[in-house]
């Protein structure tokens, strides 16, 4: 391979990656999210104050199940292994439902997005597109009234007519589609080319994760190391840091590749059918809410998959102070893997099933990093969340990463019912950073004063990543939503008859409001924080278990007691 690799491409792709890390050049500390602001000097959410509070009340934890729906998690990582959930009713390995939940296998969870044969979905296509294009004979070209429609078909319209505007909407002159599919090409080539390069770094230098500053003494082996390394080198130099990792560039570089692939996507959609991917291995019948008993137990598929879900269950519960590492938030949890989410739009109905999953195998914490524009079977999803509030179950969905207001914009799933009622237990969360690492609020993040209710770090969080016992920073609200998650569970660990709203009245009373104002990520004007949230402020674990306690002091509060302080 090494004599189709262009030089002057690879360094061309150096420079792309440049611009990539400079944006982000400014660090914090690896676990910054969990440190204490007036300790630390960088704004977490002081977990080592909220473990001495509970230590020093002599309080004892009880496990809490909390399900990760995702793209998958590595079952095999160091840090992950211990703090699994393990189906206590299944063999593993038998081929029989030995707890006859209709789940064949699930040890670690279930994987909505696979079929009995073993294949599995990875990539999938957008809402937007399949909305569009499923409708687009009923409602394309036709003198539409409005009011002579039923209800259910109005609202199906306007749905249409919005997956329209969006489909429309991107659409590039076939000249700049040309040049993104050209890109694209490149692109992915120099990717799979770093890639093995690195491979061979990695093997040479006996580890997965290396920086700048042990390649100085490095002697490549073959050429294409010595080309991955020419790459490495000039981009510490043209950041003036010798500590950026080659996870890091990589992390860049697959980001641009999805990027532009995506784009791409979305612009053949203007006149093309997406894929059907999920039907075409799933086998089915999608109309059916009923028809739930499909998928397989693998519930991490690739490492590319589950990157995602890794990440965010290292966030939650990675095994605390067994010196390998990252710490979790929480520290008595067990992980469910519910895969649900492709590289693409989530599913309406799996989405809908994976909640109903949790809450019957027990979780009291369902994690949501995922969202989408459009919700075509929102009461499937609907009915699953009433489901779960009727047995106590709390969800953590993240509000997404489109710097846009989502009181006034969709960002599904929602708690918000068709009827117009909303879900008593459900947490939307926003991202947080730090102020001296581009600000207190993640200028990716949306808000929105009625319809975030908090803000938690989500900015360069480190955790677990698949591919052997590895990890990294990877950033949005996907990685603040499990940091709420973990709290959340840290909370029931010692206080287990709290409800949902309960809960969540007291992360939301106990955040941390900041003094001055924030940037508004959407205007990029100074705001008060209140104006972005409901709580108006930043999740702290220390506040939240003291609030708590007052709730439920030694468990001698009497349920309507505790009701009614949550109402006042």
């Amino acid at each position: 391979m090494n004599c189709f690799v262009n030089r002057t491409l690879l360094i061309a792709v150096g420079s792309l990656l440049s611009a990539a890390v400079i944006a982000q050049k400014t660090d914090v500390p690896k676990g910054w999210h969990l440190m204490d602001q007036k300790d630390s000097g960088y704004y977490g959410i002081s977990m080592d104050k909220a473990y001495a509070f509970v230590q020093s009340k002599k309080l004892k934890s009880t496990p809490v199940i909390v399900a990760v729906l995702d793209s998958g998690v590595d079952t095999t990582h160091e840090d992950l292994r211990p703090i699994l959930w393990r189906n206590p009713g299944e063999i593993p390995g038998n081929g029989i439902d030995d707890d006859k939940n209709g789940y064949v296998d699930d040890v670690y969870g279930w994987n909505f997005l696979g079929s009995r044969d073993g294949t599995n979905v990875e990539k999938d296509s957008y809402e937007a597109a399949r909305v569009y294009h499923a409708l687009k004979s009923k409602w394309e070209d036709k003198e539409i009234d409005p009011k002579t429609l039923s209800a259910a078909d109005a609202k199906e319209y306007e749905m249409w007519k919005k997956a329209k505007q969006d489909v429309m909407g991107i659409s590039a002159n076939p000249a700049d589609l040309k040049e993104m599919k050209s890109g694209y090409a490149q692109l992915s080539f120099v990717d799979s080319v770093i890639q093995i390069g690195d491979s061979i770094i990695r093997k040479d230098l006996k580890k997965d994760e290396y920086t700048c500053k042990d390649l100085a003494a490095y002697t490549p082996t073959i050429d294409l190391a010595g080309r991955v390394k020419m790459i490495m080198v000039s981009i510490c130099k043209d950041n003036n840091k010798d500590d950026i990792t080659n996870l890091e560039i990589l992390e860049d570089l697959e980001a641009q590749v999805s990027q532009l692939e995506s784009e791409i996507a979305k612009n053949e959609a203007v006149h093309t059918a997406p894929k059907d991917y999920r039907n075409s291995v799933v086998k089915d019948n999608y109309n059916d809410i009923n028809d739930k008993f499909y998928g397989n137990n693998n519930v991490m598929v690739s490492n590319k998959s589950a990157l995602h879900g890794t990440h965010v269950s290292g966030i939650i519960a990675a095994a605390r102070n067994n010196g390998v590492g990252m710490d979790g938030v929480a520290d008595n949890v067990r992980i469910m893997a519910v895969r649900v989410v492709p590289d693409g739009d989530e599913h309406d109905k799996d989405i809908a099933l994976g909640i109903r999953y949790a809450v019957d195998n027990g979780a009291k914490v369902i994690n949501m990093s995922f969202g989408k524009g459009f919700s075509p079977e929102k009461k499937w999803v609907d009915d699953a969340v009433k489901y779960a509030e009727s047995k106590g179950v709390l969800l953590v969905h993240a509000a997404g990463n489109s710097a846009m207001n989502v009181d006034t914009s969709w960002n599904f799933p929602t708690p918000v019912f068709q009827d117009g009622k909303r879900a008593d237990n459900w947490v939307t969360v926003g991202a947080s950073g730090d102020p001296k690492a581009g600000g207190l609020i993640a200028s990716f993040s949306n808000y929105g004063k009625k319809d975030v209710d908090v803000f938690a770090p989500g900015v360069k969080i480190y955790s677990t990543v698949p591919g052997g016992n590895t990890y990294q920073n990877l950033q949005g609200t996907s990685m603040a939503s499990p940091v709420v998650a973990g709290l959340a569970a840290f909370i029931l660990e010692y206080y287990p008859k709290l409800t949902p709203e309960q809960v969540k009245y007291v992360i939301e009373k106990s955040t941390q409001k900041p003094s001055g104002k924030v940037i508004d990520p959407g205007t990029g004007e100074e705001v008060k924080m209140s104006e972005l949230s409901v709580s108006g402020g930043v999740i702290n674990a220390y506040e939240a278990i003291k609030l708590a306690s007052t709730l439920q002091p030694e468990g001698k509060n009497t349920e309507s007691k505790v009701k009614q302080k949550v109402k006042g």
